[in-house]
């Protein structure tokens, strides 16, 4: 997708910046190019806990949020003027959706300090933006988030889990198919490339999945100038019989201390545009040899692979909330997406900030293809299926990936069919995202 320029140009939110300088606090954009760049890179940096920067490592954040819209919160009265005590970024983005994708804003580097809690940053900062990204015209905010508790608030809701497996190579009998194309060590550069390239066409597979977010390209390769420990990432390409390539792997070795033949390999990214590509480097991976284990995160909550290594158990599993979600535009959101079954569903959505509420009408035929319409009257759908929820629950609803009965016996929604509305809405493609942002 091209980068909107008007993005990065876009004022800060007005209701928020009147809120803010009532507690006598500034609201302001940052362009990563400017002197102010330097102070608001410090309060991410602190609000991870990260160390302060180097100037490697400040220039080379530079680049990676220049086509980013970065906003901050200044307290003039404080001790350190030019470093924020409130952050957020954001850019246009593209999510993939079942049978489709949508525009998005994606949202990220939200912090504030620990000396200026409770003084309504954060719903200003959080608030702002989702204002601003419904006036650009994205009908879903999205982010990925450290503390899981903060966002519901705002009406994010988790839409896509990840799971995290950790795999006993020793009890690992390869069950697998065994493809028939080559598996080759690639240098860190040009499988940076090749990631780029595949994960642009391996998205728009997976619902959950986004565009490579700006200043990504270097991530998974150690690739980037200010890249610790860059030249301990190992690359390895699948290409099928034809010479195409169709997969990519990266992954270090974590040494074991007192025995080097039961090492860890742990795996950064492993992208597979076919079943061959996908079979093929996680069979590598498993037969390395000095490697006992392997460690891979964001993976799909449904992962082929555990069908292809003999022994369930070799396996463990952990599964967590990751790629966030929030309906702006409820129409435009959920007229991108195909769906399950045929139906007629009357939605009764609340909205805390108001931003997407109201009564709408969700008719799906029988290719899955929808049209929604906002109605103001439930007489003009009388026969269909009634779902009353917020847009939280909505925007967990959003991937198909959370069924509406789980959402029902749980005494989030109130539906006059459970069953009925969790086939119109499900999706065959369990949602994944596989990287943060």
């Amino acid at each position: 997708m091209t980068f909107d320029q008007t993005w990065l140009d876009r004022e800060v939110d007005g209701r928020s910046r009147a809120s803010l300088a009532a507690r006598e606090l500034e609201y302001r954009t940052v362009p990563a190019d400017s002197d102010a760049f330097e102070g608001w890179l410090h309060a991410v940096a602190r609000g991870f806990q990260d160390g302060e920067s180097s100037p490697e490592q400040l220039a080379a954040a530079r680049r990676r949020n220049a086509a980013r819209r970065l906003t901050g919160v200044y307290d003039a009265g404080g001790a350190l003027p030019a470093v924020a005590v409130g952050t957020v970024a954001s850019w246009p983005s593209e999510l993939t959706v079942p049978g489709g994708a949508v525009p998005a804003g994606a949202i990220s580097a939200v912090t504030v300090a620990q000396t200026h809690r409770r003084r309504g940053i954060a719903r200003a900062l959080l608030e702002g933006e989702l204002r601003t990204i419904a006036a650009a015209g994205c009908p879903v905010a999205m982010l990925t988030v450290t503390e899981s508790t903060l966002y519901g608030r705002y009406g994010f809701a988790a839409a896509a889990d990840a799971a995290t497996l950790d795999i006993d190579t020793r009890r690992v009998r390869w069950s697998g198919p065994r493809p028939e194309g080559r598996v080759d060590f690639v240098d860190r550069t040009a499988a940076r490339d090749l990631v780029v390239a595949l994960h642009e066409r391996v998205r728009r597979h997976t619902p959950g999945d986004i565009a490579l977010p700006p200043g990504h390209d270097d991530r998974f390769t150690g690739t980037d100038s200010d890249a610790k420990d860059g030249g301990d990432v190992r690359c390895v390409r699948y290409c099928d019989v034809a010479g195409e390539v169709r997969g990519i792997l990266t992954y270090r070795i974590s040494a074991h201390e007192g025995d080097i033949v039961h090492g860890t390999a742990k795996v950064s990214v492993l992208l597979a545009e076919t079943d061959d590509a996908y079979a093929a480097l996680w069979r590598f991976v498993l037969e390395l040899d000095l490697v006992s284990h392997v460690h891979a995160e964001l993976r799909a909550t449904d992962e082929p692979v555990l069908w292809m290594i003999g022994d369930w158990r070799a396996a463990s599993v952990s599964v967590s909330d990751h790629q966030y979600l929030r309906i702006l535009d409820v129409p435009a959101a959920l007229g991108a997406r195909t769906y399950g079954a045929a139906g007629r569903l009357f939605l009764r959505v609340t909205d805390p900030l108001a931003l997407a509420d109201g009564d709408f009408v969700l008719d799906v035929d029988g290719d899955g293809e929808a049209t929604v319409t906002r109605t103001a009257t439930r007489t003009d759908a009388s026969d269909a299926i009634v779902l009353e929820l917020s847009i939280v629950e909505l925007s967990a609803l959003y991937l198909g990936g959370v069924s509406v009965v789980a959402l029902a016996r749980a005494g989030r929604v109130s539906a006059s069919d459970a069953a009925a509305c969790a086939r119109v809405l499900g999706s065959p493609v369990t949602p994944r995202l596989g990287i943060w942002y």
